[in-house]
């Protein structure tokens, strides 16, 4: 599901002169369902040159290696750096994984890719260092690093799209886990009933991402419509639109007081779930990022959704938490990912360059 089925405005992206770059450089792949994301970063953060590949997940692993290879000696020469300006690289991918290993086991959205040592068949193809991290880990380092977070020791993100996925920075440090599981915030409880919802990825029952993913939100929206015979959806529907979280969006900025309801009520489940994360790490901040914004801070709709965020967190949270938390958008868009996996090869490679 890309970006404008969701609702959420591409960011306009800043590159960066080689000639002004931080050196050393590093890569950042951020490996992605349908697409994969590759960004030449400096130290600083700053993008030197970006391209986006279709993952053509069909063709399996090898495949995009190779295809992600040849991506970067194109973006190293385009952007008229060397490859001995290069580090390491940074590589998110989605889970399941074993991150120690280097292996995506069995990731729902990439089902040709089970067990494949992919930290090191990259490390091969690019003849570099790969630092290994779950893709919303390395969007969290991102906006730790350079975005939303910057001015804050430890985070949350909650990554909103066709699931619901999550990072978590301590100290600086992304929370990986025994398992390589950590900060799978989208699979916490908010709802033991027997006949609780089930979410898109694996079925887990009453889980967040059951209620508060692009997946649910369309999920919830047609299982109720019928009661609401005057919404608007209905008109678009029936024109031959596809139902999704941004035409949500648009009829909601019309008026649709039954879609403005769908969204508040997604805001409620995330600032349930929100809760029981800041009472197990007070952070101090929490940030919703992803393609399922409702327009962010750009528009009204998108506003009043993170107001309801805020407001459930603070009818269930203890006082001196509330005071001490601050919640909001997150601020790199779609580039998060392959700037925090850059990141990521930064922090455990700083290799100061030497001409």
């Amino acid at each position: 599901m890309n970006d404008s089925s969701l609702g959420s405005p591409v960011a306009t992206r800043s590159i960066l002169s080689i000639d002004d770059a931080a050196l050393p450089l590093y890569c950042g792949v951020d490996v992605g369902g349908t697409s994969i994301k590759i960004g030449l970063v400096d130290r600083a953060g700053h993008t030197i040159a970006y391209d986006k590949i279709a993952t053509e997940e069909q063709r399996g692993p090898t495949d995009a290696i190779a295809r992600i290879s040849t991506a970067v000696e194109c973006l190293i020469r385009k952007s008229g750096a060397t490859w001995t300006q290069v580090v390491a690289i940074g590589l998110g991918t989605p889970g399941s994984m074993d991150i120690p290993r280097g292996m995506v086991l069995a990731p729902p959205n990439l089902p040709h890719w089970v067990n494949f040592p992919i930290r090191d068949a990259l490390s091969r193809a690019c003849d570099r260092p790969v630092v290994f991290s779950n893709d919303a880990n390395a969007a969290a380092y991102g906006e730790f690093w350079i975005g939303a977070g910057q001015q804050h020791n430890s985070l949350i993100m909650l990554t909103l799209g066709t699931g619901v996925g999550g990072g978590i920075i301590v100290d600086g440090t992304a929370v990986e886990g025994t398992n390589s599981f950590g900060a799978e915030v989208g699979h916490i409880l908010i709802d033991t009933r027997a006949d609780a919802r089930c979410c898109v990825w694996g079925g887990g029952r009453g889980q967040l991402e059951a209620y508060a993913s692009a997946s649910a939100v369309t999920a919830r929206t047609t299982e109720a419509l019928s009661a609401h015979p005057q919404s608007s959806l209905h008109r678009r529907l029936q024109s031959g639109d596809a139902l999704s979280p941004l035409m949500i969006c648009e009829e909601a900025e019309l008026g649709d007081s039954f879609a403005l309801e769908i969204i508040l009520e997604t805001a409620r489940y995330l600032g349930l779930g929100i809760v029981t994360l800041v009472h197990t790490l007070d952070p101090g901040l929490v940030i919703l990022g992803g393609a399922m914004n409702f327009g962010g801070e750009s528009t009204t709709i998108g506003k009043r959704f993170l107001e309801q965020v805020k407001q459930e967190f603070e009818s269930r949270a203890f006082d001196v938490v509330i005071r001490g938390t601050t919640i909001g958008f997150a601020s790199l868009g779609g580039d998060a990912g392959y700037i925090g996996a850059a990141g990521l090869a930064q922090k455990a490679h700083p290799k100061q360059h030497q001409d």
